[in-house]
């Protein structure tokens, strides 16, 4: 823990200060105001202060003393802040002094904390704004531990070598294997969200990659989240594909994990051929899709599918591997080494099948869109992805 000492300056005329606390004005024969200001700080992972502005409204001719003391709000002293207790001294001619409260230091994502800091027993002035709060700034930090109880699966198998994996053990995503798909257009299918690049929506943590969905202001947009795809760095053509994942199951998400064709620049969508190793919408928690879509004769969209469903619970309370065996000709879904897709080109009875040629990987979470609708008042954000491994298994 930080040290419990409290940083106290007056600061004298002419002294850099806050905005609007540094000049000295003549008293005109009213006690003065004495206030305290909030601070809002974001959380460093090293032990830090907030600095607390102390504030006459105007310049006395006696020095005022003012006492104060800190207390808990979701914050807690000993664990997030040192408890702060004493008196401080405005000097006669001046305005402003502040009190420093030391903060330790974490890295950990969560619910943003307060606490207080109230000032009592002034003399040579009045009582104004009396209390402050103190809101510490977690959510933006780049440590979410999460369960890692569920399904797994291993990382051989006979007659296959593993070809590619990301098991999200580092500190940052591989610009190497990944990258960010950027905007907020509704891709195609009305989506809500506005698609980032940044740590608040995607980052690697404790072994997993994090997709964040969040409910706030972006580029016109009411929500943000991330998409991620392999396109130009990773595409496979057969195999076995596992990714071992946790997933929101709140009213309006949309998490996804699956593939398009290389060619799509060439050939649009759904020619290039869709496979959606892993779909989930938000009002079914218990159930996946596991689904392929290409273009039938004519022009009109050919989809194959079937759903997954959990016996019990869903699929936010733990892990679960989603897979496909993908050979000539054919693609079988699996779920937990269950069986529940058996596709191929026996179900592509109009059109051209897209499905021996090499895919990409598209990770996202989406908020709303044509499938799922929009988020109620049931949905609490931040909802959030979480990917263990993603392995590719060849021939």
């Amino acid at each position: 823990m930080y040290s419990a000492l409290l940083f106290l300056l007056v600061l004298g005329t002419g002294a850099c200060s806050k905005g609007g606390g540094g000049g000295t004005k003549t008293n005109t024969g009213n006690q003065p105001s004495v206030k305290v200001s909030d601070v809002t700080q974001a959380r460093q992972t090293q032990a830090s202060s907030f600095r607390f502005y102390i504030d006459l409204t105007v310049a006395s001719q006696q020095a005022v003393t003012v006492g104060y003391v800190t207390s808990d709000g979701t914050a807690k002293a000993g664990v997030d802040y040192t408890a702060a207790l004493g008196t401080i001294t405005i000097p006669a001619g001046q305005t402003e002094v502040y009190v420093d409260v030391p903060v330790s230091g974490d890295s950990l994502r969560q619910a943003n904390q307060t606490f207080y800091f109230t000032l009592n027993a002034v003399t040579g002035a009045v009582l104004g704004t009396a209390k402050a709060t103190g809101t510490i700034l977690n959510t933006d930090l780049l440590y979410l531990p999460t369960d890692t109880t569920g399904y797994t699966t291993p990382a051989s198998y006979p007659g296959y070598h593993l070809a590619w994996s990301d098991e999200f053990n580092g500190n940052a995503l591989s610009t190497g294997d990944w990258n960010y798909e950027q905007g907020g257009t509704g891709w195609g299918n009305a989506e809500l969200e506005n698609y980032t690049n940044r740590t608040q929506n995607v980052f690697v943590s404790a072994g997993h990659l994090v997709i964040e969905a969040r409910q706030e202001s972006y580029g016109g947009n009411n929500y943000t989240s991330g998409r991620l795809t392999t396109q130009g760095k990773q595409q496979f053509t057969y195999g076995r594909i596992d990714i071992r994942a946790k997933l929101p199951v709140a009213k309006g998400m949309w998490p996804a994990l699956w593939m398009l064709g290389t060619d799509i620049s060439t050939v649009p969508w759904p020619g290039c051929g869709e496979t959606d190793i892993m779909e989930l919408i938000g009002s079914s928690p218990g159930q996946v899709t596991g689904s392929l879509h290409w273009l039938q004769q004519g022009g009109a969209e050919g989809t194959y599918n079937h759903n997954y469903d959990l016996s019990a619970g869903d699929f936010s309370q733990q892990f679960h591997v989603f897979s496909i065996i993908w050979q000539k000709d054919s693609v079988q879904f699996l779920v937990d080494d269950q069986a529940y897709v058996n596709g191929g080109a026996s179900v592509v009875t109009s059109g051209t099948y897209p499905f021996n040629s090499p895919f990409f990987f598209i990770f996202n979470v989406a908020v709303g869109g044509n499938w799922p609708g929009p988020p109620d008042n049931t949905t609490v954000f931040p909802q959030r992805m979480f990917v263990d491994y993603v392995r590719v298994f060849q021939q």
